[in-house]
């Protein structure tokens, strides 16, 4: 039996690994390296996080983005995107060097058994640990507008559906959505050649601007210091003190969760999307349906005037939410034991610990509970470290989970939360 069983080998899956490895734990790794970022962007694609902010963690800090980027000759400077590739390629070399050997094979199911978990593979190994981390990234949370669930993939997707826009080079198609994934989708499908308009809830597109200087005079950076979600001391606090956003009122945490560093476009998309891309704010699609081999949609704005027109396919950009009854990795009987919070995410201790002991999460499902940095690569390093010391408290002493959770009553409601 492995001390700790990771799922997920994104930026916190491989960060959790390289700080378990360190500690000594025995650890095994499950799940394709970088799948979100290799799989489900599309190719042309920015990263919209500084260099500088967009490490994976390692105890050491010697494998950061920047220590690739010059071992491969590539630029990593403040204020100049860096291309969704060589991030991808950095989060491998990673992996490489800094984790443990990766299974690419997915978990199909993560149970309850005695002294721990069992997690199967897609092919059906079974493989068993006292702990457990689930960094699943945000795929299984990907959030589409009810009036859209009646269409086919044909005429309505995701955008992380799409790793390659080119089949819709001759087509007319309809991004939902304001923010940076539907802004950049948007012109990459107007740079091909796509006929393409961007239809938004809100009264207008929002952008970032251009970051300020790295180097500032003082006084500036005390009005506005850089963080690694943005200048600014309100992201200062959101990206350095994660431990003390936990400590606010739960609703609170989940307004900020929801609302903070909402919908924007990056600086650099700009003008790419106002010189060729169709823009339609406030409006919301009131329903749609298929004639003549095309979507006809019809919607409402918020001034009571509403539109109606045709597209061949409708690709929803509107996020990803991560409740507690979609981590489908989950048995059934283990996720529906979990306490949950308000707005239906899972429950977290400080330790990045469910109400099941020895099962830990990290990522979007913690954002309620840690902050908006949990949305971003920059939450990787505090979730690596506190997740591991965490693990490691669990293994000296903390009762084993086992089957039936509600049975043998060792899962413990937040009230029952031991004080660390």
């Amino acid at each position: 039996m492995h001390d700790l069983l990771i799922v997920g080998a994104g930026p916190y899956g491989l960060s959790i690994a390289s700080h378990a490895a360190a500690a000594g734990l025995d650890v095994r790794i499950f799940g394709r390296p970088m799948a979100s970022w290799r799989d489900h962007m599309a190719q042309g694609m920015f990263l919209k996080s500084e260099p500088w902010a967009s490490d994976l963690s390692d105890p050491a800090g010697r494998y950061g983005l920047a220590a690739f980027c010059a071992r491969e000759g590539l630029p990593a400077e403040h204020g100049r995107p860096l291309p969704i590739g060589h991030f991808s390629a950095y989060g491998l070399w990673f992996a490489e060097q800094a984790a443990p050997p990766v299974d690419e094979r997915l978990i199909a199911s993560v149970r309850a058994c005695a002294g721990g978990f069992e997690a199967r593979t897609q092919d059906g190994e079974v493989h068993r640990a006292r702990a457990v981390a689930l960094a699943v990234g945000v795929m299984p949370f990907t959030q589409t507008p009810p009036a859209l669930r009646g269409l086919g993939p044909e005429h309505a997707s995701h955008s992380s559906h799409h790793g390659d826009l080119e089949r819709f080079r001759d087509q007319d198609v309809t991004v939902l959505g304001a923010g940076q994934a539907a802004l950049e989708t948007a012109a990459l499908l107007a740079e091909q050649g796509t006929r393409v308009r961007v239809l938004a809830r809100s009264p207008r597109v929002d952008w970032n601007t251009v970051p300020p200087a790295w180097q500032r005079p003082w006084w500036e950076a005390m009005r506005a210091p850089h963080t690694g979600l943005g200048c600014g001391w309100r992201n200062w606090f959101y990206a350095r003190t994660p431990h003390l956003f936990r400590r606010l009122p739960e609703q609170m945490r989940a307004q900020v969760a929801a609302s903070a560093l909402g919908p924007a476009g990056a600086w650099w998309v700009r003008e790419r999307v106002e010189s060729g891309v169709e823009t339609l704010v406030g409006q919301q699609v009131q329903g749609v349906e298929l004639a003549g081999g095309r979507v006809q949609v019809t919607t409402s704005g918020a001034d009571g005037g509403g539109l109606s027109f045709a597209t061949d396919h409708i690709i929803a950009a509107t996020g990803f939410r991560a409740t507690t009854r979609r981590i489908h990795v989950l048995a059934p009987e283990l996720r529906l034991a979990l306490d949950s919070l308000d707005d239906e995410t899972p429950y977290v201790s400080n330790a990045f610990e469910t109400s099941c002991p020895g099962l830990f999460l990290a990522g979007l499902t913690t954002a309620s509970s840690f902050g908006p940095a949990m949305r971003f690569v920059y939450g990787a390093s505090f979730t690596a470290a506190r997740l591991v010391r965490g693990v490691e408290r669990h293994l000296r002493g903390r009762p084993a989970a086992s089957l039936p959770p509600q049975a043998d009553g060792q899962l413990l409601s937040r009230a029952q939360e031991p004080a660390r």
